[in-house]
């Protein structure tokens, strides 16, 4: 499991200058298309350099084909091993200069060669309120549970399934009568809303890690600036 907060340089992110985005699916590929709207309308100052699939038939690489971004299909299951897989995916989102792996719908768990290759840098977005819920059939796990309110989370990958800091949350009530999908569409909308946010947030790398959240902070050339105003005073 990857350590997050120990070493002071880790929990301060620089400001990506390239704001390049490489985003992994496995489906339909919804949140990709609400990143790729975020970026076209001005919301999100960036640009997908790649979306990556480990299924050839996922609806999303039409989406990811018709916004002209260049995709790229990368079965699982021609590969030996889980580490194999990951150390592929992480050589082809390097090769593209990505400096933010944005997951959208990606049904695999992320092992320790990607992890290693995009250290706090991978970016997941999941429909519960974190740590509440984590894992498969989270809407179903909420009604079943008899909860109140559920919600979604944007969240830093770990070694932890769903369990890396929280980034950004949008709370979503359970209502008498839903369903699984029924609740699954109303989280869906904020998903749709919050992730671009979280995204672009990131991007700033105004933003540190402090415990299991990533709060906001003054980037480091703001600081140094600063710094250095007040030793001329």
């Amino acid at each position: 499991m990857t350590q997050l907060g120990s070493d002071p340089q880790r929990t301060q992110r620089t400001p990506s200058a390239e704001r390049r985005l490489g985003v992994l699916i496995s489906g339909r590929g919804s949140n990709l298309q609400a990143l790729i709207d975020a970026i076209a309308d001005g919301r999100l100052a960036a640009r997908i350099a790649i979306v990556i699939s480990n299924r050839a038939a996922a609806p999303g690489l039409e989406r990811a084909r018709a916004a002209l971004i260049e995709t790229l299909v990368l079965d699982h299951k021609a590969y030996g091993s889980r580490d194999e897989y990951d150390r592929t995916l992480a050589r082809e989102l390097q090769a593209r200069g990505v400096a933010l792996v944005c997951l959208a719908g990606f049904m695999r768990l992320v092992g320790i060669p990607l992890l290693e290759a995009f250290p706090d840098r991978i970016v997941n977005i999941h429909p519960s309120l974190l740590p509440s819920f984590p894992g498969l059939d989270a809407q179903r796990q909420a009604i079943e549970h008899g909860v109140k309110v559920s919600g979604a989370t944007v969240h830093l990958v770990t070694g932890e399934l769903d369990g890396g800091p929280i980034v950004m949350q949008a709370a979503v009530p359970v209502e008498d009568g839903d369903t699984p999908e029924t609740l699954a569409a109303r989280i869906l909308v904020q998903e749709h809303r919050i992730y671009p946010e979280a995204v672009a947030f990131l991007l700033t790398g105004a933003w540190r890690i402090d415990g299991r959240r990533c709060v906001p902070c003054e980037p480091v050339q703001e600081r140094r600036a600063k710094g250095e105003s007040q030793a001329l005073g």
